[in-house]
This record gives structure tokens, C-alpha cells and sequence, in this order.
């Protein structure tokens, strides 16, 4: 088990790891904690950024528990991976010169993590930056989005290739929001938090491991432990230059596999679904460079496997992901960097493999 030093308190009050990484709240007195900021801001004007779905769903609870938002600017879009994209930001920056949002706005990102991921960007480039909250309302989202300083949107079918660094004044995390997602929406922010555990925390992947994911309240009482691990290592490398790499397991192969299908395939991938493939793709190549564990390897495809759709990742497609692979923003020198196991708890980053090799992985993947 690796520990990492991180001053995580109660879930009735909040966390702040240093002035480059946002303070996250979590708990019974979030909306509590958000008019409270909003107040003291003294913002000229407030936009809150939506999908259809958290339109629906949450929008109607933020208000009602947060009556300085309900003059506030509403802007949809629709959501979907897709829309991750250049020219919905432009449609953003042009509704918020229309709505005449000056420097002193605030923009407040209520959905998962394409509005998060997308909303900080778009703030963090008008008028050389606004400022914005995230208010994450998917699994996925609150444990990997809600953390760290990385903004990025897609950009010709390459999955974050346009970002930045800039962190939200403050992220607030409503667990009930939980209950508005699908099963499906669930299991793809739980990959992320078997990624947590497997390169940070042996004893939480053993908890996960115990879980009832036919429970579409499973995962709430784990999302703080997630938030603790990726804060930890966010907050010893916010800028990803050593020990943050250890959060792209799983990535590297999942990432590829997430652009593929949606370019390639009606029936796409969701990111926590990619991501769960990739890691078994990617434990696989643990155990070939690094001597990962054969029965850790059994026991996490194993449980994988139980949980996720299989899905058929067809030889001929395997050019095509190798390639988006080899436009992934953490390689080096022209090869595809992996980060691996050393075991469950233990992850180490930067190793290179070839096509052959990588071929091999998406093989073993196959023949589960």
C-alpha cells in the first residue's frame, strides 16, 4: 500500500490541499457551502453550464437548495464525448460575450465530466480566464474530474489533445446526485475507482472487490476514499511530471479504444468502459515487463470481466487504435508510454513496449 500525506477531513466539512489545487467539498452541507462562496465572490454575473441530463435531473435541486442561483444564466448543450469539442467551445464563448459575462463572471459546470472537463476550459481562456466551480453530478466525475488541475477537449478524434492547467475555485460533490444515473453511468465511474486502488490502495481494492455493484448506491460511501487518493498524488505533482503518471493506468490503451469506438462503432464506449479494458490490457503488460502477479492478474480480469460488458475489439481494428495510441499526450521520443503494476497497491510509470507486444495485450483481452 502506498500512503500519500493529504488532509482530508469529515464529509460535513471541506478539504484543501495547496493554492495550486482547489478546495473540494463533500457532504450534507455542500449547497450550504456554495451560497456561502457565491456570496462572497460578489460575481458581476453567474452561468451555470448543463446537459440535457443534469438539466433535467439536477438543475431543479441546485436551485432549490441554492437560492443565489436562481437568477442565474442557463446554458445547455448536449452532452456526449462528442460534444467535447472545438466548436462547442466556440458556441460558448459567443453565449457568454452575448450575455455580456465580464472577467468578474463566474461559470459553474453542473453535469459529469465532459461539462466539467469542457466548462473549465472554456472559463479558463474568456477573457484570459474566468472564474468557475465545478459541480460534478456523475461517479465518474466526482472521483477523476473533480480532482486536479487538467482541462482538455478533443480535437479530430484524439481525446484531450487542446488544454491547459487551471484549477476551479472550488469543486462541491452532492453524493444524491448518484441516484439519477443508469447502472451503466454507475460502472463507468467505478473503473476509475479500481484504477485508484490498483496503483494506490491493496486494501480499498479489496473493498471494491466486496462491493454490489447491482446497487446504484454502492459506490457513494467509497467516493471520498478515491478523492483522497487522487488528491494525494495530484498534490505532489500537479503538473504531472513524476508521480501523477501513476493515475494513466489503464489509459493509454483505454483512451485509444474510447476515440476508436466512437468514431468506428454505433455502439460506443463509455470512458470507464474503455478504461476497464485497458486495464486489463494493461495488467496483462505488467506481468510481461514488470512480473505482475499471474493470480492478481487472474483475480482482477476475473472481476472485470464479472462486471463489464465484453466487447469484441476486432484484429483488423488494431492498426487504427495502435495509431491513436501514438498520438496519446504522454508519450516520449515517439513511443507509447505505459504506466504498470509492480502489484496490486504498486503502480510504475514510463515503459515502452512494441506493436507486436501491444497486440499481444489486446489478444489476451479478447481470448478472456
Amino acid at each position: 500500500m502506498t500512503n500519500f500525506a493529504y488532509p482530508f477531513m469529515s464529509t460535513q466539512k471541506s478539504f484543501k490541499l495547496n493554492k495550486a489545487i482547489h478546495p473540494i467539498f463533500l457532504g450534507k452541507s455542500v449547497f450550504k457551502k456554495l451560497s456561502a462562496f457565491v456570496k462572497k465572490g460578489n460575481y458581476s454575473s453567474l452561468h451555470i453550464l448543463v446537459d440535457e441530463n443534469s438539466m433535467q435531473h439536477c438543475l431543479p435541486i441546485l436551485i432549490a437548495n441554492c437560492a443565489e442561483l436562481k437568477e442565474a444564466n442557463i446554458i445547455e448543450i448536449e452532452s456526449g464525448e462528442e460534444n467535447k469539442s472545438i466548436e462547442i467551445c466556440v458556441e460558448l464563448w459567443a453565449t457568454l460575450t452575448d450575455e455580456k459575462a465580464e472577467r468578474k463572471a463566474l461559470l459553474l459546470n453542473l453535469g459529469g465530466g465532459v461539462i466539467c472537463d469542457m466548462g473549465g476550459f472554456v472559463a479558463s481562456t474568456f477573457k484570459r480566464g474566468i472564474d468557475f466551480v465545478n459541480i460534478p453530478t456523475t461517479l465518474l466525475a466526482q472521483v477523476d474530474a473533480s480532482v486536479g488541475c487538467k482541462l482538455a477537449i478533443n480535437l479530430e478524434g484524439y481525446k484531450n489533445q487542446i488544454g491547459l492547467f487551471a484549477s476551479p475555485k472550488a469543486v462541491f460533490i452532492e453524493t444524491t446526485f448518484l441516484q439519477t444515473l443508469s447502472n451503466r453511468e454507475y460502472l463507468s465511474g467505478f473503473a476509475e475507482m479500481i484504477k485508484h486502488a490498483l496503483v494506490a490502495d491493496s486494501n480499498y481494492w479489496n473493498k471494491l472487490k466486496k462491493v454490489d455493484v447491482t446497487q446504484n448506491n454502492f459506490a457513494a460511501s467509497f467516493v471520498s476514499r478515491s478523492i483522497e487518493i487522487k488528491s494525494g498524488i495530484v498534490l505532489a505533482d500537479p503538473y504531472e511530471k513524476g508521480l501523477r503518471k501513476v493515475l494513466n493506468f489503464g489509459h493509454t490503451i483505454g483512451h485509444a479504444l474510447e476515440s476508436y469506438f466512437l468514431k468506428h462503432n454505433k455502439n460506443y464506449l463509455l470512458h470507464g468502459e474503455a478504461v476497464a479494458i485497458g486495464i486489463i490490457c494493461e495488467a496483462y503488460l505488467s506481468s510481461i515487463k514488470l512480473g505482475f502477479d499471474k493470480k492478481q492478474l487472474k483475480d482482477l480480469c476475473d472481476f472485470i470481466t464479472l462486471h463489464y460488458k465484453k466487447y469484441n475489439i476486432s484484429s483488423a481494428a488494431y492498426p487504427a487504435i495502435i495509431a491513436l495510441m501514438l498520438q496519446d499526450k504522454k508519450n516520449e521520443k515517439k513511443e507509447i508510454n505505459f504506466t504498470l503494476l509492480r502489484k496490486t497497491g504498486k503502480a510504475i510509470p514510463n515503459h515502452n513496449f512494441t506493436t507486436a507486444q501491444i497486440k499481444e495485450a489486446l489478444d489476451f483481452y479478447n481470448n478472456l
